[in-house]
């Protein structure tokens, strides 16, 4: 492997998943451990301070949620859920505890290469980067400036609010809840359908296509994806 290469923890039970994927992050140029629990998983954690990690959900002596909130207590490590379970509620709780992106059972393995790549270019960025710039736009936090295609575009507050927190986190799915947490700060009464009406008065403004959205993606019963990679 070679020096200064990028860790991964790779947590899951099935020993044959944990060894294909082993070596196709292997061969991608990581360093990759293994663990076949979520106890065992952070105790390498603890001891390796990987860069990522890619956790299965249903395992003995500790789960993947519990390993999710265990990571995501100690800082910002990535952690890319890898499950079977692909249910609505199973994803909102892994992302809700702190996960940055959830795939499901069968997967492809070139998805999941571009995911861990996604997650480790937005975690290596500066955390509170004032300019956020993606092909096409160009977000300036300090003076809540917006550009797209060289033309300025005017947001409300709750529109570039929710455009800020969905581009700081490029790549990472963000749930209903969590919009409201953030842009309206969990106020009581708070809808989905009030986040779906400020998402598409967004995306008219934003999107060369709303109906055919280039930035701002749903995630079904989730919430929002910013797709766009930045420059």
């Amino acid at each position: 492997m070679p020096a200064g290469a990028l860790r991964i923890l790779v947590v899951d039970d099935d020993l044959s998943i944990r060894r294909a994927l082993s070596a196709e992050l292997g061969g991608a140029g990581y360093d990759v451990l293994e663990a076949a629990d979520g106890a065992e998983g952070l105790r390498l954690f603890d001891a390796h301070d990987p860069d990522l990690v890619v956790t299965d959900l249903a395992m003995p002596v500790a789960d993947g949620f519990e390993l999710v909130a265990a990571v995501r207590r100690s800082g910002q490590t990535p952690v890319i859920v890898l499950s079977v379970r692909g249910g609505d509620a199973d994803k909102i709780r892994a992302l809700d505890l702190g996960a940055d992106d959830y795939v499901v059972k069968p997967f492809s393995v070139s998805e999941l290469l571009a995911r861990v790549r996604a997650q480790l270019r937005r975690h290596g960025d500066a955390p509170a980067a004032s300019l956020l710039e993606f092909p096409g736009l160009t977000l300036d936090r300090d003076r809540r400036r917006v550009v797209v295609e060289g033309r300025e575009v005017h947001l409300t507050p709750t529109e570039l609010a929710i455009l800020d927190l969905l581009a700081s986190q490029a790549g990472k799915p963000v749930t209903i809840r969590q919009i409201i947490g953030r842009v309206w700060h969990g106020a009581p009464g708070t809808s989905a359908d009030a986040v779906r009406v400020h998402v598409g008065s967004l995306r008219k403004k934003i999107e060369p296509d709303p109906a055919r959205p280039r930035y701002v993606v749903t995630e079904p019963w989730v919430g929002y994806r910013f797709v766009a990679e930045p420059i």
